[in-house]
């Protein structure tokens, strides 16, 4: 028997709301546009941040070429780092019992639906009362638009809803002992403009953060931070496998985390989450250098209600991609795509998948790369901990821009100096401080710690040994004193804690 969860009004929700904070912006949403050859554009990249399986579910296998790189090229790269950078050890594999979503999504832009199935295989490794998922389709930001997602569950199992963002199961697991949860629910896509993850102009649809999520900690347990009101993420999600069946209008196409393995089905390994962009693309595509021997294949897709060209977002994805996979050590994952649409300013990242709005090759192209490593690969509590993913990445992009002089005499709101490491629940009452505060701030503090050749070095610790994980600051923290043992002290001075 289906238990229905009753969806909360808008009404509800808005209830929640705190002063929405711009994301990518200083003070709102707009594009970052400008191109790598010229000078550095005064605007702000926009933030990101960022399955299931039928009962019974089918065995699938995936492909060897889906299997997180790390798994089978160990060693990071020599680098032509400083003498004093250590040498970085083997990079960790996926954690072996790490969740396992199985989904069927019918995406139906002419009714404005999207239909769901899923279940998820998940194994803590603590004992649970429960089992928590999160429902990012209703946030402020998307149920103000006139989205939302209602959820049903598959077997007769109690549930509780304590805000509109929060699915509870009651259902008790042991440490160590492994349930499949199933879920069905319909997702009504925003009818009005969404400059957001859930968004649909006409036949266009993004698709991000739109399925019931798993919110586990290992070590730590369930992850229950309230949903942000701006343009930014609250999210933490486990790096898990996707296997994925998709269902499109005949005529449109897709871009999506993972690789397709035949007609309507995607699969991806060790990635936090899945999203999707469909629309009718001009498209392009080519082959990065990821590191380690590695290539990557680049997909970019430009709506046709968008004036840009495919060709320029592909060779800068490209040089970026490469560019950081010697810096931070090799890029995981076998393919990735960028989706240029209509209705967004800055960009929103997913593992493997980007989407992007008009005009942003600039330095929102560099900002989204880069959090393939720091979000993708490293994962974060986003609302808990938002200087982690959005920090680093700000650095990585003034690296390759040849900018980090620039950020690093950026002034920062008296309101945020030195609180770099608060959780999204201060920020929601300062939106204007929170870009320059965490952003430019989190990478100023990071950019404190030496010469950039050693932060880079640092970096790459971190990757090698938190990669496929939840990373917190102590973990970061950890992985940057092999390079600088003052570094917890460095960055205290901004508000940042172990």
């Amino acid at each position: 028997m289906r238990r229905r969860l009753r969806n909360l009004s808008a009404a509800m929700v808005a209830a929640l709301v705190v002063a929405g904070c711009g994301r990518g912006d200083e003070s709102r949403p707009r594009p970052s546009a400008q191109p790598a050859t010229s000078a550095p554009a005064a605007v702000e990249p926009a933030p990101t941040t960022p399955a299931e399986e039928p009962a019974p579910p089918p065995t699938t296998t995936l492909p060897a070429s889906t299997v997180p790189r790390a798994a089978r090229v160990q060693p990071a790269p020599a680098q032509p780092a400083a003498a004093s950078c250590p040498a970085v050890p083997s990079r960790v594999e996926p954690r072996p019992d790490r969740p396992a979503y199985q989904l069927r999504v019918d995406v139906r832009p002419g009714e404005g639906l999207v239909g769901g199935r899923q279940s998820v295989r998940f194994t803590p490794d603590l004992a649970t009362d429960r089992v928590v998922f999160r429902l990012w389709a209703n946030a402020p930001r998307i149920v103000n638009a006139g989205g939302g997602i209602e959820v049903f569950t598959e077997d007769d199992v109690p549930v509780e809803r304590p805000d509109p963002t929060t699915l509870v199961v009651k259902k008790p697991v042991a440490a160590g002992q492994t349930v499949t949860i199933g879920l069905v629910w319909n997702l009504t896509l925003p009818t009005g403009v969404s400059n957001d993850r859930i968004s649909r102009s006409g036949d266009t649809v993004r698709l991000g953060s739109f399925f019931p999520v798993l919110a586990w900690h290992p070590g730590l347990g369930w992850a229950t931070e309230p949903a942000t009101a701006g343009f930014a993420e609250a999210s933490l999600s486990l790096p898990a496998d996707f296997d994925v069946t998709l269902t499109i209008p005949q005529g449109l196409e897709v871009l999506a985390t993972g690789v397709s393995d035949r007609p309507g089905h995607w699969v991806a390994s060790g990635v936090p989450d899945w999203a999707v962009s469909v629309g009718d693309f001009k498209l392009a595509t080519g082959t990065a250098d990821g590191g380690g021997g590695s290539r990557v294949a680049v997909t970019v897709g430009v709506d046709r209600q968008v004036g840009d060209a495919p060709g320029p977002y592909l060779e800068k994805s490209i040089a970026v991609l490469a560019d950081f996979s010697r810096r931070f050590g090799p890029y995981p994952w076998p393919s990735y795509s960028l989706a240029i649409t209509p209705r967004l300013s800055g960009g929103i990242e997913y593992p493997m998948h980007v989407m992007q709005g008009p005009g942003t090759l600039g330095r929102t192209t560099s900002h989204e790369v880069a959090h393939m490593w720091f979000y993708g690969l490293v994962a974060t509590n986003q609302g808990a901990h938002p200087w982690i993913d959005e920090g680093l990445a700000t650095y990585a992009e003034a690296r390759y821009e040849k900018a980090l002089e620039e950020l690093k005499a950026k002034p920062v709101p008296a309101e945020g100096r030195g609180r770099a490491g608060e959780p999204m629940t201060f920020w929601e009452s300062r939106p204007a401080a929170y870009y320059r505060s965490v952003y430019v701030q989190g990478a100023q503090a990071v950019a404190a710690l030496g010469p950039p050749d050693l932060v880079d070095c640092a970096l790459r610790q971190l990757v090698a040994r938190q990669a496929y994980r939840i990373a917190g600051p102590g973990e970061v923290l950890g992985a940057l004193t092999t390079v600088f043992p003052d570094a917890g002290s460095v960055l205290a001075r901004y508000g940042i804690h172990g």
